[in-house]
Parts: C-alpha cells; sequence; structure tokens
C-alpha cells in the first residue's frame, strides 16, 4: 500500500482504541513550583481568565481544567533544589491560544497588571514571527507562557508546527 491509501478507512494513530477519538490529546500538564501561594496566583488567575475552571485541590497543589486537558501546579516535597530555568533542558513554555485579537490585548494587559512580565519586548507582538502575534511572559518563579492570538474560528487553531520561528 503506498503512502496515505486507505487513510480514510481509519481513524488517526493516536485515536485508536481510545474512546471519543481522543487519543494523542494532552491529558495532563504538571508544573513543580516552590510557593505554592504564589504559583496559585499567577496560574491560577491567568488559567481560569483563559476559560480554565478549578478542578482539584489539596494541600500541596491545585489543579484547572479545560475540556479533557487539565494543568496542575504543585509545591511537591519532592522538589529538588535549584532555581527554575526555563532554558535548561526539559519543557521551555506553554502556549494558549486566545481567541480574537481585542480579547488577546485584554488578557495581555491584565497579565501585566498582576505581575507577569513581557519578554522579548524590542520585538513584541511578533516575536515568533511576522505571521504570529503573541505575547511572551514569565511570571515570578521564571515559568513562561506564551498567548497566542488567533481569530475565533476552528480553522484558525491549526497551529504551525514545531519551533516554528518562536524565540527561546
Amino acid at each position: 500500500m503506498n503512502a496515505g491509501e486507505g487513510a480514510r478507512d481509519s481513524p488517526p494513530a493516536g485515536a485508536r482504541g481510545i474512546p471519543g477519538g481522543v487519543g494523542g490529546t494532552l491529558h495532563h500538564v504538571e508544573v513543580w513550583v516552590r510557593d505554592l501561594e504564589a504559583a496559585v496566583a499567577s496560574w491560577g488567575w491567568l488559567l481560569e481568565r483563559l476559560g480554565w475552571v478549578p478542578y482539584q485541590c489539596w494541600e500541596c497543589g491545585r489543579s484547572w481544567r479545560l475540556g479533557g486537558t487539565y494543568l496542575v501546579v504543585e509545591a511537591s516535597p519532592a522538589v529538588r533544589g535549584g532555581a527554575y530555568d526555563r532554558r535548561r533542558q526539559g519543557v521551555n513554555h506553554l502556549a494558549f491560544h486566545v481567541a480574537g485579537e481585542q480579547e488577546w490585548e485584554k488578557v495581555t494587559a491584565e497579565a501585566l497588571e498582576r505581575g507577569w512580565r513581557l519578554l522579548f519586548a524590542d520585538r513584541h507582538p511578533f516575536a515568533g514571527g511576522s505571521a504570529h502575534q503573541a505575547a511572551y511572559l514569565e511570571n515570578g518563579e521564571g515559568f513562561e507562557v506564551e498567548l497566542v492570538a488567533v481569530e475565533d474560528s476552528p480553522e484558525a487553531v491549526s497551529g504551525a508546527g514545531p519551533g516554528a520561528g518562536v524565540p527561546s
């Protein structure tokens, strides 16, 4: 069989055997932090502003959910010493869609008022390239998020591919 033959007859590889065809979608992300209170203040506000809802709460952590995905911030007793540095090996940042340019501008401005710091200010809002409007923000613990302005339509959320002109 040639590449692409029979593709219409079978579900995407990630969806095989998973109810509802969600195979391959992100289940959850867990961010370990030193200061739970500070993390809840910065991450919690941002996630709720983007439509995520509080999901779980326990002594060392909190989580928020959007659809089938949830994000955890946890001050685990297993966290090792040393400051977090997004430029070390590991996850560099998390990127979130923000529907509509006006909403993107509002969320970005509110984040700055709440202590998030604008990265790549000299290239804002096109630090990721002329066709990629985004705000790169860093919280007090050094975690980076990217707020990507997208048209308010399903077609606009197709993704540009790995490392598509995104600064580190």
